[in-house]
C-alpha cells in the first residue's frame, strides 16, 4: 500500500498528522512509564493546559470527541436533567444515540437559523420547573465553532453563560474547533472560556493536526475530581495515555495550534472569495474553516472526480471543508473545476 497523497475537502479528520506531532509520538514512544494518566507527559500536560486556560484548569485526555462530549455533560448533568442545544449541534445530529444511551441524557434541540444558541431560547427550555413529569434543564451545550462554521462572540458566550447560571444550570462548550475559533476571534482559551464563565469544555486535538485524542477540561476542583471516574465508566481512560498527553503538548507548544487554525481558515475565507466571483455566494459567514454554498450538480459531480466532500441537506448544499494542510493550489484547483462546469 502507498502512501495516501490525496487531498479532500470531506472533512478536517481526513487529514493526516501534523509533522511536529509525529515528532512528539516518537518521543513518548521510548522506554516503559507508568500507565493511565500517572505519566510525566500527563503531568506535564497540565501545566500547559493551565499556561492556556487559566490556574484553575484541569485536564482529562480521553480518546474522541463523542466521547468527551457525554463524559462532560454527564458531569455537569444530574441524572432527572436535560441538555439544552441546537438542531445542528453535534451531540444532536452526528453522535447517534450516545448521548441518550451512553450518557442518560435528554437533548432539548432548538432551530437556529446560523446553529447559534442565544439566551431566549434557553430561557423559553424553562417552563415545568420543578415538575418531576419533564425533564429538568441542567446543561446548555454549544459548539465553538458550530456546525455551521460560524462562530460565537465572546459577549455571546458570556450572556450564554450569564443566563445559564443565573437559572442554576452549567455551560458546556464543544471545542473541536476551538483552535478555528481563536484565530477567527484573535483571542486567547483563557479570555473565550475561562473569562467568559463556561464551566467545561472539550478541546478538539484531531480536527486540527493531531493523530486523535480530544482534551476535557473543568474549572472547577470538585466537579473536576469526578471526571477521572466518570472517564473510567465511559470507556474513555486509555492505558498508554502518554501518547495522546504528548500530542497536545506538542499542538499548544509554538502556537502549533494557532497556525494550523490559520492556515485552515485562510484556505477556507479564499475557497470563499474565489467562489463569490463566480457569483455563488455562501449559506454561512465563513468564519472558521468550512464552506457552504448550493451547487448545480453538474459541477458537483465533476469536483467529487477528484475531491470528496459532503452534502449537507437535500437542497444541493454542500460542506467544502478546509485542514491545516490545505494549500491555495488545492483550493485553486477544486474551484477551477467547479467553474468549467457551472454551465
Amino acid at each position: 500500500m502507498q502512501t495516501p497523497t490525496a487531498k479532500n475537502f470531506a472533512s478536517d479528520n481526513y487529514s493526516g498528522v501534523h509533522p511536529k506531532i509525529m515528532d512528539a509520538l516518537n518521543l513518548a514512544n521510548g522506554g516503559h512509564v507508568p500507565a493511565y494518566g500517572y505519566d510525566e507527559f500527563t503531568e506535564e500536560l497540565q501545566t500547559i493546559i493551565r499556561a492556556h486556560f487559566g490556574d484553575t484548569a484541569h485536564a482529562y485526555p480521553m480518546f474522541n470527541g463523542t466521547g468527551a462530549n457525554v463524559v462532560g455533560l454527564q458531569a455537569l448533568s444530574t441524572r432527572w436533567g436535560a441538555v439544552i442545544c441546537t438542531e445542528s449541534a453535534h451531540i444532536h445530529q452526528d453522535e447517534s444515540t450516545a448521548p441518550q444511551v451512553v450518557g442518560g441524557l435528554k437533548l432539548l434541540a432548538m432551530p437556529t437559523e446560523d446553529g447559534k444558541l442565544i439566551p431566549d431560547m434557553i430561557l423559553s427550555q424553562l417552563y415545568n420547573i420543578g415538575s418531576e413529569h419533564r425533564a429538568q434543564p441542567s446543561v446548555v451545550y454549544i459548539s465553538q465553532t458550530t456546525e455551521y462554521g460560524t462562530c460565537y462572540s465572546i459577549d455571546e458566550i458570556r450572556a450564554i453563560c450569564e443566563t445559564a447560571h443565573a437559572h442554576g444550570m452549567k455551560v458546556f462548550v464543544d471545542g473541536a474547533r476551538l483552535s478555528n475559533a481563536a484565530a477567527y476571534l484573535n483571542a486567547t482559551f483563557k479570555e473565550m472560556i475561562l473569562e467568559t464563565g463556561v464551566d467545561m469544555v472539550s478541546f478538539g486535538g484531531t480536527k486540527n493536526g493531531m493523530m486523535m485524542g480530544e482534551c476535557l477540561i473543568a474549572f472547577d476542583k470538585e466537579l473536576a475530581s469526578s471526571l477521572r471516574f466518570l472517564r473510567k465508566v465511559g470507556l474513555q481512560t486509555a492505558s498508554k495515555m502518554r501518547f495522546i498527553s504528548a500530542q497536545f503538548i506538542a499542538l499548544l507548544s509554538d502556537n502549533l495550534y494557532l497556525n494550523n487554525a490559520r492556515q485552515a481558515n485562510a484556505m477556507a475565507k479564499q475557497l470563499a472569495d474565489e467562489l463569490i466571483t463566480l457569483g455563488i455566494q455562501p449559506i454561512y459567514d465563513v468564519q472558521s474553516n468550512g464552506v457552504f454554498v448550493k451547487l448545480p450538480k453538474k459541477a458537483v459531480d465533476a469536483a467529487r472526480q477528484k475531491y470528496a466532500f459532503y452534502d449537507w441537506d437535500t437542497e444541493g448544499t454542500v460542506r467544502l471543508m478546509c485542514s491545516f494542510d490545505t494549500t491555495a493550489d488545492d483550493v485553486t484547483d477544486l474551484v477551477g473545476l467547479i467553474k468549467s462546469n457551472l454551465n
